[in-house]
Parts: structure tokens; C-alpha cells; sequence
């Protein structure tokens, strides 16, 4: 008795929206996520809008995982405007975040 397609298709796209194909940089390691409320004494130095797949193959891939992606994307980019600290502004839509970066006295 073999497996059918529809099972076999639907396998494979739950294993590969649990996937992630961001990797969290060197220097993006020191970067922190915090909310509004925790970065009152920093310096804001700019802002970054970043992006990944929210969906593969039609499918809606784990909402905790394409956070995850827009946190390390966000975390790299601020050193490159000078930031060590960034601030997500909303919710994700379609996979699409934008983060306040700050540059705070630690």
C-alpha cells in the first residue's frame, strides 16, 4: 500500500514551513529586540523594513518562525545605520515587518 500524493505534498509543505533560511549574522548576535517601553534612554538612528516568505507553496508557513526570520533580518541590518538595539513597529503582514533601530548605552 503506497502512500498518496495529496499526503506526500502535504508532508513536505508542513516540513518546509517549518523551515528557516535566515541565519542570524556576527554582528547581528549583538543586537537585541526589545519593545518601545524598554528603549526610552536610547538614541533612535533610523529605521529598517525586511522581508521573507510567509507563504510557501500556497501555504501559510508557522507565524512563530517568520518572526523569527524578521528578527534575525532586523537584528542584521542595524549595525549598518549604527544600531544595536531594534523596535519592531507592528504586526508582520504578508511577511513584511518594520523595526525602529536605536542605538542604546548599555
Amino acid at each position: 500500500m503506497g502512500i498518496s500524493k495529496g499526503v506526500l505534498v502535504g508532508a513536505m509543505a508542513v516540513f518546509l514551513s517549518a523551515c528557516s533560511w535566515v541565519t542570524l549574522s556576527q554582528e547581528g548576535e549583538d543586537v537585541r529586540v526589545l519593545d518601545a517601553a524598554q528603549v526610552t534612554s536610547c538614541e533612535r538612528v533610523g529605521k529598517t523594513t525586511v522581508r521573507t516568505k510567509a507563504t510557501l507553496g500556497g501555504l501559510e508557513r508557522h507565524e512563530e518562525k517568520v518572526q523569527s526570520e524578521l528578527n534575525a533580518l532586523a537584528r542584521n541590518s542595524a549595525p549598518d545605520i549604527g544600531g544595536d538595539t531594534v523596535v519592531p513597529v507592528d504586526k508582520p503582514v504578508e511577511g513584511v515587518q518594520v523595526f525602529e533601530v536605536y542605538r542604546c548605552i548599555r
